[in-house]
């Protein structure tokens, strides 16, 4: 039951689409017929930068919200909270509510893991900021920082003696990096989009 009552309560959290509604509320648009399609912060950027931040922003916090009421909820269980975290970046990838076309999952990922591998998710962001910084490309940032995300808690937040633990966190980078086929397939063509300089 309480699998069951975590991976529901997870799922519906993470598939709000704030990116959809927001542009929808504020723009009278549908975000997935401008750029990339897609519903995350990136793409609500190219129609408003602010709606895009206030998107990253929610999209964290819910998958944050999950996790947190999951600890409430069943406190002790590190296994039931990092269901939660998967469970709530499968809602935002998978939405019911948009015939199950969402996002890549790398803000709700980072809300949702920032409470069970605080130290991990610090370098993962420090290295996100630093390629992006340097090569323009928020995709790449968030490919290396994903991928790299189960071998720094691994390291960092005390993984090492519970090894099974890591498995929900592998598969959603795993999911995360694989949302982004298009975006590497352009990478290793030169024809992705670079962030333009302030």
């Amino acid at each position: 039951m309480h699998i069951l009552i975590t991976a529901a309560l997870s799922y519906l959290l993470g598939s709000i689409p704030f990116g959809y509604l927001l542009v929808r509320l504020f723009q009278g648009e549908d975000v997935r017929q401008t750029g990339s399609g897609n519903i995350g912060a990136t793409n609500v950027s190219r129609t408003s930068p602010a709606l895009g931040a206030v998107t990253l922003v929610l999209d964290a916090l819910k998958g944050l919200a999950a996790v947190a009421i999951t600890r409430a909820l069943f406190p002790g269980q590190i296994w039931l909270a990092m269901l939660s975290a998967l469970c709530s970046i499968l809602g935002h990838a998978f939405p019911l509510w948009l015939k199950f076309r969402g996002g890549k999952g790398v803000a709700t990922g980072l809300g949702s893991f920032v409470l069970i591998t605080p130290k991990a998710i610090l370098v993962a962001v420090a290295l996100f900021v630093g390629i992006v910084s340097i090569f323009r490309y928020v995709s790449l940032g968030s490919l290396i920082a994903v991928s790299l995300l189960p071998l720094l808690a691994w390291i960092l937040d005390g993984f090492r003696h519970t090894p099974l633990l890591i498995a929900p966190l592998a598969f959603a980078s795993l999911l995360i990096v694989a949302k982004h086929h298009k975006n590497i397939r352009r990478l290793f063509s030169g024809t992705e989009n670079k962030l333009e300089r302030g």
